[in-house]
Formats: structure tokens, sequence, C-alpha cells
């Protein structure tokens, strides 16, 4: 992971997250790594403005725009802090960043509620948006 995704990797865990009095996200007595996501789960993250989407599995993410339908996939490392997971790779040459927090998420463009926030950086450029379990997460089909 970038040495300089860190300190935006801590600022948004405690913004989506009850941060307790030494900073650091999440349930102070909870010292364990965040586990609501199982490793062996795949996790779909859609957003919009612009519309984009990826999927991860098994230690690849597969991103995907209108106009790369089919998508791009390469290796990523996962790590699970106290609040949520993040993962880290190199797309086209260029360093990816996912953050995964849990928390309501709205696409803004339907009525659906997603149960986990979703945030991407690729390169300098920050994308926003939701994300849920596939096959465990009652949403349906991708929007």
């Amino acid at each position: 992971m970038s040495k300089y995704w860190i300190a935006p990797l801590l600022a948004l865990l405690a913004a989506c997250n009850s941060t307790a009095e030494d900073g650091v996200p999440g349930d102070p007595s909870d010292s364990e790594p965040y586990s609501d996501i199982a490793e062996d789960q795949a996790l779909r993250l859609i957003g919009t403005e612009p519309f984009w989407g990826a999927d991860i599995a098994d230690g690849t993410m597969t991103y995907s725009t209108p106009e790369n339908i089919d998508g791009t996939s390469f290796p990523v490392t996962r790590f699970a802090g106290r609040g949520g997971l993040s993962f880290s790779g190199e797309m086209e040459g260029v360093q990816i960043d996912v953050l995964v927090t849990p928390g309501d998420c709205s696409d803004g463009m339907s009525d659906q509620v997603f149960p986990f926030n979703a945030t991407i950086e690729i390169g300098d450029e920050q994308r926003s948006g939701c994300a849920y379990r596939d096959g465990v997460d009652d949403i349906g089909p991708p929007p």
C-alpha cells in the first residue's frame, strides 16, 4: 500500500464509523480485525458520477466502466483493519486502493440500500460508491 494512502485511509475509516477516544475507528474494546466480510466472500462495488463497478474475489479485482464493460482484472491484497477492509493493487501501472466500511449506503439512483460504503482511489482520483457481499446480502441483480 502506498505510504500516501495511509492517512486518507485512517480519515475515511474514522468518518464512516464511530471513533474511540484514541482516534482509531471501531469499537475500542475490539482488537480483532474487521470480520463481517469473510476472506472467501466476493464483494461487488458500484458507483455513480462517473459510473463504475468492481468485483473483488479470490485476491483479484475487476474494475469496469461504461467504456470498458468487461473490465480490467488485476491482483489485490486485502487488509482488515478495526473498522473495515482495504484492498490495494496496481491497474495498468496505476496504484488503486479500495476502502470498504460498514454503514447504510445509497447509490443515489435507486431505492436500494447497500450495507457497505466504498471509496476507491485510482492514482490521484477518488470515487465513492456502495458495496455488498455477493450471494450474502439480499441486493438482487447488479444495477
